[in-house]
């Protein structure tokens, strides 16, 4: 490289000998994702100089077919075209074990192939388990693993392992409790990254930088400034094939006790100790979920709106009912869109009230966080837009997660010709406009930083019991038939009519997205 920054970031980022052990290396989630995030590591130059993957799964493949399944995942869901030198580079590194997660014969040979391949290379590698498989296996592989000695001890052994799961990290606060304690007979949890790609996409990082590198809105991110905020994730797609999943868990379960949570934590941290200590920023979000105001009987039924989609149109296109969708139990009470007023009970937000909704079947995928500045005091300008029927808008600031990265400042401005008026201007920032380059996929930034050893946009066991603490009196309250109604809403619409209610009690009105 003829950049000497950009060989210091290499360096900086480069992790050690690694190597990968994908578990479930046959599913969805690894051929569309953690294969093509490799294989766009490898093209970067960021993946170690010594490195394996593993496939490993219960589907009998050898070694070369777990290859040209690999080839083909990157040819349909990679974000750049195979570059032949790439692949014929990476591909030498693939490899293929055969293993039953809930029997000892495949761990005996998984530990054999790791030690072979060690000697091949001349060198201690790492070891990094990624368990992309259901929930259910996670225990029994956590187990085998250290049956085996493949799992090094992070006080007494210079090698290093970690372990990597997917969601959902529990059903409940009590599962989820069992399962860390479970993992943690095995690994000690700063060797356990639970991961959530929300927090690898660029814009969610970028939240700690827009706050804390930029002098001129900390002071202005407290109560005395901000009116209200407002944070959407909302998919256009139904349930689809994870059907009978979904019905299972719904919308709290699979999105807001994850990813809502994680993006509302780092939002309102204070300032942590330091950007670059992963339990520095940690213990603030953990911070945050325990000042989130818990919900009785009485504030589940007046600040959370549950609704299920019925058919309707998406973009152009009919799509049938929640109801309807293959695999959803007959007369399901499991809802697809909720929304909810959270409020933070400390001194920084106190007062400031925090809407979110979630949902599945609306219009456009898009998630969108909202930061609405409060009034001036006195507007100069409000006679005069009286008459006209206009009035300044509300400045507000915007961070737009996906699909279009970037963020977005609303002011008012005057604009050309002799009335002295004003009219909402957009201060715009996109990544793609001021960077020319598009933004990495999550899996890849997360998957590196795994190799690194550095947990900071991994979840820690006492974050996730926080969530469902928060949580889990919303979902008891809905299996006992209480909280309020299961309403309904048109597929294609923004929900149902009752969420602007939580809006209501404070002239509030969701944004138009």
């Amino acid at each position: 490289m003829d950049n000497p920054f950009a060989e210091n970031e290499h360096r900086l980022l480069h992790p050690p000998s690694t190597a990968l052990v994908i578990f479930g290396a046959t599913g969805d989630l690894t051929q569309r994702k953690l294969i093509p995030a490799l294989y766009n590591l490898s093209h970067d130059g960021y993946l170690p100089s010594s490195f394996a993957v593993i496939g490993a799964s219960r589907t009998p493949l050898t070694d070369d077919d777990f290859r040209d399944r690999c080839k083909e995942s990157i040819a349909s869901f990679s974000r750049r075209d195979i570059d032949p030198k790439v692949w014929e580079r990476f591909s030498r590194n693939i490899y293929y074990q055969p293993l039953d997660g809930t029997k000892k014969e495949g761990f005996v040979a998984l530990r054999e192939r790791l030690e072979s391949l060690g000697k091949e290379r001349g060198e201690d590698l790492n070891y990094l388990y990624y368990l992309a498989t259901s929930p259910r296996f996670f225990a029994d592989i956590s187990t085998r693993l250290g049956e085996q000695g493949l799992v090094a001890d992070p006080h007494r052994e210079l090698r290093r392992t970690a372990l990597i799961i997917e969601k959902p990290f529990g059903h409940d606060l009590e599962s989820a409790r069992v399962l860390n304690e479970t993992l943690n007979e095995t690994f000690h949890e700063n060797q356990i990254f639970r991961i959530d790609h929300y927090l690898g996409k660029e814009t969610v990082q970028n939240i700690l930088v827009f706050r804390f590198a930029n002098g001129i809105f900390e002071p202005l991110w407290s109560r005395e400034y901000i009116d209200h905020i407002q944070i959407s994730v909302c998919e256009s797609i139904g349930v689809g094939t994870r059907a009978s999943y979904f019905d299972s868990s719904g919308i709290v379960r699979d999105i807001v006790q994850n990813h809502l949570l994680q993006i509302l934590s780092l939002l309102c941290i204070e300032p942590p100790l330091s950007l670059h200590d992963a339990d520095s920023i940690r213990d603030e979000k953990v911070k945050v979920l325990r000042s989130l105001k818990r919900f009785t009987d009485k504030k589940i039924e007046k600040n959370v709106i549950r609704a299920q989609y019925t058919r309707g149109y998406v973009d152009g296109k009919a799509v049938p009912g929640y109801l309807e969708e293959e695999g959803v139990a007959s007369g399901s009470q499991t809802p697809s869109y909720v929304a909810m007023k959270f409020e933070i009970d400390n001194w920084r937000f106190a007062g400031v009230p925090i809407y979110v909704r979630v949902g599945k079947r609306l219009p456009k995928r898009i998630t969108e966080i909202s930061l609405h500045f409060k009034k001036a005091p006195r507007s100069i300008f409000q006679s005069s837009a009286q008459q006209r029927g206009s009035a300044p808008a509300d400045n507000m600031l915007t961070i737009q997660v996906q699909p279009d990265e970037g963020i977005s400042l609303c002011v008012n401005a005057k604009p050309p010709g002799p009335l002295l008026q004003t009219k909402p201007v957009m201060m715009d920032f996109l990544y793609d406009d001021s960077f020319a380059t598009a933004s990495p996929e999550a899996y890849e930034r997360l998957l590196l930083d795994a190799m690194r050893g550095d947990a900071t946009l991994f979840t820690r066991n006492d974050e996730i019991e926080e969530a469902w603490s928060l949580l889990d009196p919303i979902l008891k309250s809905w299996e006992a038939q209480s909280g309020g109604p299961l309403t309904t809403y048109e597929a294609g619409t923004w929900g149902p009519a009752e969420a602007s209610t939580l809006l209501n009690e404070r002239k509030h009105r969701w944004r138009r997205l």
